[in-house]
């Protein structure tokens, strides 16, 4: 199990009841959620979904990190691996939300590549996939800059998205 990480500028660390807080201002805000499916959550919709997160972690031992700012401490957002399944296969999912103070300042892709050496380097995972809506192009850029790659269109959630891929060994299969 990681428990904890750090990255150049990020602290990441299992999320915890106490992060109910930062995840309800996150999920309250509404461009962050408009990424995310497009409607604010409610205190309570918050709430199960930190329950998921840590139930997550009892049953496999790894999850979403909350992600914090090295100098101030302040909340920059979650970010993490599930078990998702897709079109009937299990995938770890590599997933990421950050505040909007937070956008464009590299700070999703640095989150993203450190969770990529995590479940490559540390947890010995084969394969990781992520996803979005089409349109949400910054999404797609952090996939890219973390080294993965499109494979294809699939629906979730009722909705066209995009799958992204990265395997632990690609390179050595090129």
């Amino acid at each position: 199990m990681v428990a904890r990480f750090e990255t150049q500028r990020l602290l990441a660390a299992r999320a915890r009841p106490d992060d109910l807080d930062d995840l309800a201002r996150m999920h309250t805000d509404p461009a962050v959620m408009a990424t995310l499916g497009g409607r604010v959550w409610t205190p309570d919709e918050t709430k199960a979904f930190l329950d998921r997160l840590l139930d997550h972690w009892d049953r496999h031992g790894y999850g979403v990190w909350t992600l914090r700012a090295k100098e101030s401490g302040a909340f920059v957002g979650r970010a993490g691996l599930r078990r998702k399944r897709i079109d009937g296969y299990e995938e770890t999912e590599l997933l990421y939300a950050c505040m909007p103070d937070y956008w464009r300042q590299g700070l999703t892709t640095e989150a993203a590549e450190g969770i990529t050496a995590v479940a490559f380097e540390r947890l010995m995972m084969p394969s990781l996939v992520s996803f979005t809506l089409p349109t949400n192009t910054a999404s797609r850029r952090v996939m890219e800059k973390a080294g993965f790659g499109y494979e294809r269109d699939f629906i979730h959630a009722g909705e066209l998205h995009v799958l992204y891929r990265r395997r632990q060994r690609q390179d050595a299969a090129a």
